[in-house]
């Protein structure tokens, strides 16, 4: 019989960890559903699904000048129209199903 499911062990800070599971539990998401779509996109995409830089990105909205909330736009726009996204359909249906075969 095959293993249906793996255990994976991780330390993170405390207040990392509640503000994530808070925010996962208020999209309906158990933690075990988003840190399975994570390893899923780094298979497919071979390389961690985002950028890792040192660069001084505005972490909210306000904290932006208009030029960067375009280049942002920008760049979804770009990987919607090259294909480098899914439609957000069917990554719902993905969490769903996740949730439905691990909840």
């Amino acid at each position: 019989m095959a293993i249906k499911s793996a255990n994976v062990l991780a330390r993170v800070e405390p207040e990392v960890k509640e503000q994530a599971e808070a925010i996962l539990s208020k999209l309906g998401i158990p933690a075990s559903v988003a840190i399975n779509a994570l390893y899923k996109q780094i298979i497919i995409t071979k390389s961690i699904p985002f950028p890792l830089s040192l660069s001084k990105e505005p972490v909210t909205l306000d904290a932006m000048v208009i030029s960067e909330f375009d280049t942002i736009m920008e760049n979804g726009l770009k990987q919607a129209q090259t294909d480098q996204s899914r439609p957000y359909t069917d990554v719902f249906t993905d969490i769903r199903q996740e949730i439905k075969n691990n909840g």
